[in-house]
């Protein structure tokens, strides 16, 4: 999910830390609430052994990403494409594949969004883990098609932009996110009302795959601004297929001097 001042920056960087990084940490299934639920507490060890081997998986992956923003109140609309990488080292840098629709959105919304994704990235105080997080077990339930997972209310420890309040739901075979939704809990700026998201995770030998995110941010003066980012054809060890790319154009975001 990576003009516009600072503070708009940082919504996206609400909202793509929430996006992009999947949820590490090293915190125990100690800390979450209500101990006496002894099978929550065994999903949540599982779960933060999985979200520990997923970091490795991703590294070194690539896959298609297409950004769709619009402003409805100001009748601006924008799509733009690229290959995402991920390098040995956690990098994320991109190579555009193209874009239409109005400039503004693609500077003032996109390009905020991919800048505050590569910003936000190893920060482990925005990780959705039981140190930054206290976990209700509400139970479990199927998904459309039959998948089977475990269901948890979140709320944050603290009252932190990048943090926020919903649920998430677990596989119940690998223990790997497949989805997460709520509402961020500090907005970065006085002109956004409120930001809500929901992303999604397909489960692909062993890793779970970013599939789609959608945030609605509401904004004073300008109204609703929707922000939804698709991605395709995830790749392990991807990140090494094009060796005729370099780091500064890979990297080149919209809005950038480069764009």
């Amino acid at each position: 999910m990576e003009g516009m001042s600072r503070a708009g920056n940082l919504l996206f960087c609400v909202a793509l830390s929430a996006l992009l990084l999947l949820p590490t940490g090293v915190a125990s299934a100690d800390e979450v609430e209500d101990q006496s639920e002894k099978p929550s507490t065994q999903i949540l060890d599982k779960y933060l052994q999985a979200t520990q081997t997923h970091e490795d998986d991703l590294r070194g992956a690539s896959m298609n990403i297409d950004i769709d923003a619009s402003v409805p109140k100001l009748k601006e609309h924008g799509r733009w494409s690229a290959l995402r990488k991920i390098s040995k080292v956690g990098q994320v840098t991109y190579k555009v594949l193209g874009f239409q629709g109005d400039n503004r959105v693609k500077s003032d919304v996109i390009g905020r969004y991919l800048q505050a994704e590569q910003q936000s990235q190893g920060d482990q105080s925005l990780a959705v883990t039981p140190a930054n997080y206290k976990f209700k077990y509400k139970g479990e339930k199927s998904r459309p098609g039959g998948k089977e997972v475990y269901c948890f209310q979140v709320t944050p420890r603290k009252k932190k932009v990048g943090l926020f309040k919903g649920e998430i739901e677990l596989d119940a075979n690998t223990y790997l996110p497949v989805m997460e939704k709520g509402r961020f809990v500090k907005n970065p700026s006085f002109f956004f009302k409120k930001v809500d998201f929901e992303r999604t995770y397909n489960i692909q030998n062993g890793v779970a795959v970013p599939q789609k995110m959608c945030t609605t941010i509401d904004a004073r003066l300008i109204g609703k601004v929707e922000l939804n980012v698709d991605y395709s054809n995830f790749t392990p060890n991807g990140a090494q297929a094009d060796d005729n790319t370099t780091g500064s154009e890979a990297a080149a975001l919209p809005g950038s001097p480069r764009q």
